[in-house]
C-alpha cells in the first residue's frame, strides 16, 4: 500500500459519499436543533455502510459473482423505493406543519429505522465497487473501506451542520425542502443505474 492507494481510495469515498452529502444535508435541515452526539451517530452510520458495501461486493466477487451480477439490476429501484418512501414522509410532514418554527421546535426528529433506510439507500451502489476492488487482497479491500468510511463521516458530519444551520432560517420550510431533496436524490440513483 502506498500513497497512490490511500489517494485513490479516499477519491473513491469521495465519489460515494455525495448522495450520503446531501441526506445529511437534508437531515440537519429538518432537524436544526440537532445535537452533536447525534450528528456523529448519523455521519457513523453513513460511514458504517458506505464502507461495509464495497466489502460485501469484494466478498461476492470472490465467492458468488454470479448471483450478485443478477440482484444488481435492483439496485437502483430499492435505492428509488427508500429515498422517495422517507423523502415523501419527510415532505407531507413538513406540509402538514411539523416543522421549526420560530425558536420553537415541533419538527419530528430522525429516529433510527429511517436513518439504517437512509444508509442503506444511499450505499447500496457502492455495492459495485466490489468490482473495482476485486483485485485486491482482503487487507488492501478493508482499509480501502475504512479509508471510504473516514471520507463519508467528515464529509456527512459537514452536510449536517450545513443543513442544521440553514435549517434555522428556513424554519417552517425545510421538511419540505429536505423531503425534495431526498426525492431528487432517489430519482437520480435510479436513473443512473438505468441508464
Amino acid at each position: 500500500m502506498n500513497f497512490m492507494f490511500f489517494f485513490n481510495s479516499a477519491l473513491l469515498g469521495l465519489g460515494l459519499t455525495m448522495d450520503a452529502f446531501s441526506v445529511s444535508l437534508a437531515n440537519g435541515l429538518n432537524e436544526p436543533k440537532m445535537n452533536k452526539v447525534k450528528i456523529c451517530s448519523i455521519a457513523g452510520i453513513f460511514a458504517f455502510f458506505q464502507a461495509l458495501m464495497p466489502m460485501i461486493g469484494w466478498i461476492c466477487v470472490h465467492t458468488v459473482v454470479q448471483y450478485f451480477a443478477a440482484f444488481e439490476k435492483f439496485i437502483p429501484w430499492i435505492a428509488l423505493i427508500l429515498l422517495v418512501f422517507i423523502g415523501g414522509k419527510m415532505f407531507i410532514e413538513g406540509i402538514k406543519g411539523n416543522d421549526c418554527a420560530n425558536d420553537e421546535c415541533n419538527c419530528k426528529k430522525i429516529g433510527i429505522t429511517a436513518l439504517l433506510i437512509q444508509g442503506v439507500a444511499t450505499s447500496i451502489d457502492a455495492l459495485s465497487v466490489g468490482f473495482t476492488i476485486a483485485d485486491y487482497n482482503p487487507k488492501m479491500a478493508v482499509v480501502c473501506a475504512l479509508v471510504i468510511a473516514l471520507v463519508t463521516f467528515f464529509i456527512c458530519f459537514g452536510g449536517i451542520l450545513i443543513g442544521r444551520k440553514f435549517g434555522t432560517k428556513l424554519a417552517g420550510k425545510a421538511g419540505i425542502f429536505g423531503g425534495t431533496i431526498l426525492i431528487l436524490i432517489g430519482l437520480e440513483i435510479f436513473i443512473t443505474g438505468i441508464l
